[in-house]
């Protein structure tokens, strides 16, 4: 039985818990009298805490994040109650700041702050050796990356068949963009590649082929960016998928020339662009130029096979809807496959609260902190936004209506009215935006673009069937029959491949979340 547990709940099975993988590879002599048990937000705490009780352990880590923050907090609360000399550790992002406002730390035994890399199993020493830590509260020292063992031999076969493959290359950031916990992570530190890339060489002979980065600036650094590309492309295989997040207006000649040289489909680039309003990018002390910007998407789009994968946020102080409209439409014309629609979240520890008073922000006090309304965008309009942003998902983002969704604004003329159009009056109609079934979908877009739009029925029609063909479906709805001849039913084997393609693709997609403890 071991002495020492970390746990944490996933957002889902697929997400293997990094955080816990690095606490566990840098325990030293406690390796072996410790154990990883995952769990995810679907299981019940009480269920979780049974599991974890029948190991008898003397100290439990649990990784605390924003999407398990209340599961997080039940399971700490049965925990202690019937097991109260179990020792509870608690680390991540969502108890590394304002720890005195919360009942999870309250309840739990010790909390350690920032990156715990070390610092835990310092405590777990202390702790096992029948020493009390100086302080309830511990705040971790940056640690030198050099220093640390790397985790990669922890991901087990079961995770390499099953669960995305995070790595990362370095950590911090070197701006300061108020929302952002990353914001307060600096100096950018990288992990020496003498001892980086042979951990994912080794991960490549295990047969992982999906990789996906949590640098925050995975393009700061030139040189280094370079080297670990080369690495990949000197060994491409089909089936490699590279998933980065990159700072946008940062793509010089040398990475681009590199970048090009990768096949269609392999790669994905996460840009955080954010806001397009000059005004509030220097409120909230974000710096990007977007001309620049601009002219790296062009690059990306006409000149290599990347898939884009663009973020703004909505509810920024001093970004009124009109606003975040143009940018949303201008977000749209630089042609990202894909558009995250982002609400802003008042994270732990981020300077964007000093904006409360000035734009009357007001957040959601239960995770994930999501803003209600501020001055500019009141409760009903910010409503209106999250329904957006779920329909977009499910139109645009999911890649099953990249014919047919353009209509919606093809009247109007800008994306961003014509769709917001669509979802009232989706919303109107359903009343709810989820556990909507692709067909349904399908058939209220065609029933909204013939009758609200007074598009033609027939171009409407083709515009779908040839969606549904892309999926690499050949069932014709019952809707689409009168109007889509009967032999019109082959499918190409090119468009099969590309919906193979996209699946393996999304399968890969995560949320803008670092999962480190």
């Amino acid at each position: 039985m071991p002495d020492i547990l970390l746990t944490t709940l996933n957002a889902r099975y697929s997400h293997a818990a990094f955080g816990l993988r690095y606490l566990l590879a840098n325990l030293g002599e406690l390796r072996e009298r410790a154990a990883i048990l995952e769990f995810d937000i679907s299981q019940r705490p009480t269920d979780i805490a049974e599991l974890l009780l029948a190991h008898n352990p003397k100290i439990i880590g649990i990784g605390v994040y924003i999407w398990n923050a209340a599961q997080s907090r039940e399971l700490v609360s049965v925990l202690k109650r019937i097991r109260p000399e179990v020792l509870i550790i608690l680390g991540g992002p969502e108890v590394s700041f304002e720890t005195s406002e919360q009942e999870i730390a309250q309840t739990a035994d010790y909390v350690v702050c920032g990156e715990a890399d070390l610092k835990f199993a310092e405590v777990c020493r202390a702790l096992l050796s029948g020493s009390s830590p100086s302080s309830r509260v511990l705040h971790s020292e940056l640690p030198n990356l050099e220093a640390l063992a790397l985790p990669y031999d922890l991901y087990d076969d079961k995770d390499v068949a099953h669960r995305i493959i995070y790595v990362e290359a370095s950590r911090g950031c070197p701006f300061t963009c108020e929302f952002c916990l990353s914001s307060l992570d600096v100096p950018v530190r990288q992990f020496p590649l003498e001892k980086f890339l042979p951990a994912l060489q080794a991960l490549m002979d295990r047969g992982v082929r999906q990789f996906k980065f949590v640098d925050r600036t995975f393009n700061l650094n030139l040189n280094f960016s370079r080297q670990i590309l080369e690495f990949f492309l000197q060994r491409y295989h089909p089936g490699l998928f590279l998933h980065f997040e990159m700072v946008p207006d940062r793509l010089p000649e040398g990475l681009r020339e590199l970048i090009s040289k990768f096949p269609p489909g392999s790669l994905q680039f996460e840009v955080g662009i954010q806001t397009f309003n000059n005004e509030v990018s220097a409120r909230i002390k974000r710096r990007q130029n977007l001309d620049r910007l601009a002219d790296n998407f062009h690059f990306l789009r006409s000149q290599t096979g990347v898939h884009i994968h663009a973020d703004l946020i909505a509810g920024l102080p001093g970004e009124s809807l009109e606003s975040f409209a143009a940018g949303f439409d201008r977000l749209v014309a630089l042609g990202p496959q894909e558009i995250q629609l982002g609400i802003l979240k008042r994270l732990r520890g981020t300077p964007i609260v000093r904006h409360d008073l000035e734009w009357e922000m007001i957040y959601n006090t239960f995770p994930p902190y999501e803003i209600l309304q501020n001055k500019l965008l009141d409760f009903q309009a910010m409503q209106r936004l999250r329904r957006f942003a779920r329909y977009w998902d499910l139109i645009f983002n999911s890649g099953n209506f990249t014919s047919s969704a353009p209509l919606l604004w093809k009247n109007s003329g800008s994306p961003f009215y014509g769709f917001l159009r669509w979802t009232d009056w989706l919303y109107q109609t359903l009343g709810r935006n989820h556990s909507i079934a692709l067909n349904s979908i399908a058939e209220l877009l065609f029933r909204f673009l013939t009758t609200e739009q007074q598009l033609h029925p027939p171009l409407v029609a083709r515009a779908i069937w040839n969606d549904f063909q892309k999926t690499g479906r050949s069932d014709k709805p019952e809707f689409l029959r009168s109007l889509i001849p009967e032999s019109d039913t082959a499918v190409p084997s090119r468009i099969k491949k590309t919906a193979l393609k996209r699946q393996s693709r999304h399968l890969a997609q995560l949320p803008n979340l670092t999962p480190r403890a």
